[in-house]
């Protein structure tokens, strides 16, 4: 008796250390986020790139993010990281901005005149 309670106990302990150490979300390029925006919308991914452009009012922000395969935009509700950091983000795809026929005129980025935006959930600076 005392072999089996041993056995399931290793399998039991096992199994805790998977699920503790599997990766929550998946590391993508930037590139395939924007070819795709809809597979990825609502998920958590991770990015890993260099901030190109920040800007931030009153601990809330947004940040370009551009890991060499494309850019994509970061919303932050606990401020940006300074323009040159290299990063590595983590958030849900988001395509909810449009800005219509505004859009051609206002001369936004292409990364978020499409609207693909990440909404940040953690965020550790690499440098």
């Amino acid at each position: 008796m005392r072999k089996q309670f041993g056995h399931y106990w290793w399998t039991t302990l096992v199994l805790a250390g998977l699920v503790l150490f599997m990766p929550g979300c998946e590391r993508k390029k930037i590139n395939q986020i924007l070819l795709d925006p809809h597979r990825f919308a609502d998920k958590e991914v991770e990015v890993v790139g260099k901030v190109v452009r920040s800007y931030s009012v009153l601990g809330h922000g947004a940040y370009e993010v551009d890991d060499g395969t494309g850019t994509l935009w970061v919303i932050s509700k606990t401020g940006v990281p300074r323009e040159g950091a290299r990063i590595q983000v983590k958030g849900a795809i988001r395509d909810t901005v449009n800005l219509g026929e505004l859009g051609p005129i206002l001369r936004l980025p292409d990364s978020v005149r499409s609207g693909v935006v990440m909404i940040e959930s953690d965020r550790t600076v690499k440098d």
